[in-house]
């Protein structure tokens, strides 16, 4: 009979559960037709991983999940793309877990809540507190950033760092917590939270920027904390074998994009945010405006993909002919070139070389314009390339950048040349890649094959 109350309890619990998540998606302004499918895929989801709670769910299971449906052929990048929201919704702002960045908790104990799926309660590291919700410096965070032209991206990381800074230490206002605050909760992120150098370093940059910039309050000297261990790893790098396999499994506009990945040194999102101006074909060369560090650079046109990034673009024309006959054909400029030259969002040497197949809605100015292409369907794109190929290494498209300036230092060029093609600040930067000058075995015979076995 006890056995029985206590499934009775677990599936009446889960039911509530759900009713939580689905009541979540109204009031966030999800759809009702929708709801169902947002549903779908937190489910999945919870189910994907047996044995493991949903509140013990860490981002790199979340990636894992995602990465299957993303190799799964039968699904559209839209779909993976309503997954990711879901997950974000289910893990962010109904669990509070954070799936954004490093895997936060809520401030209920772990033993006070039972797991939906397994029945038992929830195990681990000691929660953080729920995220904050936002004061008046939010507002102030976003107006500094916008002013500086950080990127979206950056924005919404900064901001997330700083509401979990506030959860961690149960304030609603930033002025109330001081550099100690601040060393605490940076060393709780290495400690507790385990989160890498890069994570704790994205936070520590969120918290400066708000004191000194938003608040006028500078940090000065933080101190001494826990600092995350940063792993020393070399660059993945293919073989020019293994490129050219890579290479030949693209299709469509992929096969030109992973192209000039490789061929060019590009980042991915400096390689979708290319406007034809920015294409030289006289010189051979491509301007890469606002880069990384919001710097400029000039890079090589690769002479293969002259002719064929040619005919793609008299395609793009012809398809920004349609949209502007249709009343539409503007695309995203930055807010200061928007309002100096109000129409140049319609002009053909603004458009981007690699637009988006379908029309889509601005989520700031709700203008409705066609964006360049997803850089998830890209990612996609290469990793069922290198599926194809064969290829064991884990590949992304930065792996073609990693192999761009690892073969020019192999061909003999400079390494200083091949810092200004890759953009880089600093030289030490672009050493990570001399790795390849003085692999080890290459002069030294192996004692195995000195012995007659």
């Amino acid at each position: 009979m006890k056995r029985i109350s206590s499934e009775f309890e677990a599936k009446n619990h889960l039911s509530s559960f759900w009713a939580g998540y689905r009541a979540l998606l109204t009031k966030k302004g999800i759809e009702s037709k929708l709801i169902k499918w947002y549903e779908h895929w937190a489910v999945a989801f919870a189910k994907a991983f047996p044995g493991v709670g949903l509140r013990a769910r860490t981002p790199a299971l979340v990636r894992s999940f995602l990465d299957k449906l993303e190799g799964n052929p039968s699904l559209k990048p839209w779909q993976v793309k309503q997954a990711e929201e879901a997950l974000r919704l289910l893990c962010d702002d109904y669990l509070q877990l954070g799936i954004q960045a490093e895997t936060c908790r809520e401030t209920l104990p772990a033993h006070s809540f039972i797991d939906p799926f397994t029945g038992s309660a929830s195990t681990g590291a000691p929660p953080l507190p729920i995220k904050r919700p936002d004061g008046p410096w939010a507002a102030q965070v976003r107006s500094e950033m916008r002013l500086r032209h950080y990127s979206l991206r950056t924005e919404k990381s900064y901001l997330y760092w700083m509401r979990h800074f506030l959860g961690f230490h149960d304030k609603d206002d930033p002025l109330m917590l001081d550099v100690a605050a601040v060393r605490e909760f940076l060393s709780h992120l290495a400690e507790g939270r385990q989160v890498s150098a890069s994570t704790q370093s994205q936070a520590l940059n969120a918290l400066v920027f708000l004191y000194e910039q938003v608040l006028r309050r500078p940090l000065g000297d933080i101190g001494e904390f826990s600092r995350a261990k940063k792993p020393k790893k070399l660059p993945v790098v293919l073989s020019s074998d293994e490129v050219r396999r890579l290479l030949s499994g693209l299709r469509g506009s992929y096969v030109l994009i992973g192209g000039l990945l490789y061929g060019s040194g590009l980042r991915l999102m400096e390689c979708l945010r290319l406007r034809v101006k920015d294409v030289d074909f006289d010189l051979g060369q491509i301007v890469v405006r606002d880069g990384k560090g919001q710097k400029d650079r000039i890079t090589m046109l690769p002479e293969r993909y002259r002719e064929p990034l040619r005919a793609h673009l008299e395609k793009v024309r012809g398809l920004h002919t349609e949209d502007l006959g249709g009343g539409l054909g503007e695309v995203w400029m930055p807010p200061a070139l928007a309002r100096k030259y109000p129409s140049a969002g319609r002009e053909w040497g603004w458009q981007y070389v690699f637009p988006a197949a379908g029309i889509g809605v601005d989520p700031d100015s709700k203008k409705v314009r066609r964006h360049h292409v997803h850089e998830r369907a890209v990612q996609q794109a290469i990793r069922e390339a290198a599926r194809r190929a064969g290829l064991t290494k884990p590949v992304s498209p930065h792996t073609l950048r990693h192999s761009f300036a690892t073969h020019l230092l192999e061909a003999g060029y400079d390494i200083r040349t091949v810092q200004e093609l890759l953009g880089h600040s600093d030289v030490s930067t672009t050493m990570i890649y001399t790795h390849v000058l003085n692999k080890p075995g290459l002069a030294v015979k192996s004692p195995v094959d000195a012995q007659t076995l």
